[in-house]
């Protein structure tokens, strides 16, 4: 049995400052992704006994980036899609183990007045190109800020954020495309139907205090795991970072 966690830190140095060590160990994963490290090498000693680290940095300081801490050694890491216009950003890594790649990835956000959502339609078709031909050699689990919420369960206000980033039709079709070509949203795999349960909240508002949250962290996997899915948990419990912890448990 395999345990699998996925955070967005939003600045891992900051999120050290609020516990990210004792979440770390109390969720005791075999991998852990991050995204939106927010760093360049050298700047933190995250080290932890029994894991290797990879890291992709941004090119731009203090901007984007992910990492992954496993407990396996892979076969072979990569970083990006080898496409040059999405690789400067940090925002992909690709483990290849015995059985199946592991991609944790930072979804470019489409911003205000979504002024990016043009780039980030063309990013989704490479991406799930991306994912599509690594499943040809094997299955394919796939996490991270995937900076979308798909259905309307998935956000706490889905009518006044038809317009914004995130919850765009453009969006929410790009990511049906996605799970149509043959992955599966691990959590509505076990909760079909789950209201209130959320992995983002904005800092303003008192968000967090009062659950005006987004579900825009996953675990997808190729449908030919389904049956080898154990569990999915959402650890809204965790704080240190505008973002919580995702889970998937899986059977490999």
């Amino acid at each position: 049995m395999l345990k699998l966690i996925s955070w967005n830190v939003n600045g891992l140095r900051a999120c050290y400052d609020k516990g990210f060590a004792d979440a770390f160990r109390r969720l005791d994963a075999d991998f852990f992704c991050l995204q939106e490290t927010k760093m360049q090498e050298g700047q933190l000693d995250a080290q932890f006994e029994g894991y290797r680290s990879y890291w992709n940095y941004a090119e731009k300081k203090g901007y984007s980036g992910t990492a992954v801490f496993s407990r396996l050694e892979p076969l072979s890491v990569t970083y990006g899609m080898g496409i040059d216009e999405h690789d400067h950003e940090g925002r992909v890594i690709t483990l290849e183990l015995d059985s199946f790649f592991l991609i944790t990835v930072y979804t470019p956000n489409s911003q205000d007045g979504l002024r990016r959502l043009e780039y980030r339609m063309k990013w989704e078709d490479d991406f799930r190109a991306y994912l599509k031909k690594l499943e040809e050699k094997k299955p394919v689990i796939v996490c991270g800020d995937l900076n979308v919420a798909h259905r309307e369960i998935d956000l706490k206000n889905p009518k006044t954020n038809r317009k914004n980033a995130g919850f765009t039709d453009e969006e929410r079709a790009k990511f049906t495309t996605l799970l149509d070509s043959g992955f599966t949203d691990t959590f509505r795999y076990f909760y079909p139907e789950q209201e209130g349960i959320y992995s983002w909240w904005s800092y303003r508002f008192k968000a967090r205090e009062k659950n005006a949250g987004w579900r825009i962290d996953y675990f997808l996997a190729s449908a030919s795991l389904n049956d080898k899915l154990k569990g999915a948990a959402i650890h809204t419990d965790i704080f240190g970072s505008d973002h919580c912890p995702v889970e998937l448990t899986i059977e490999l």
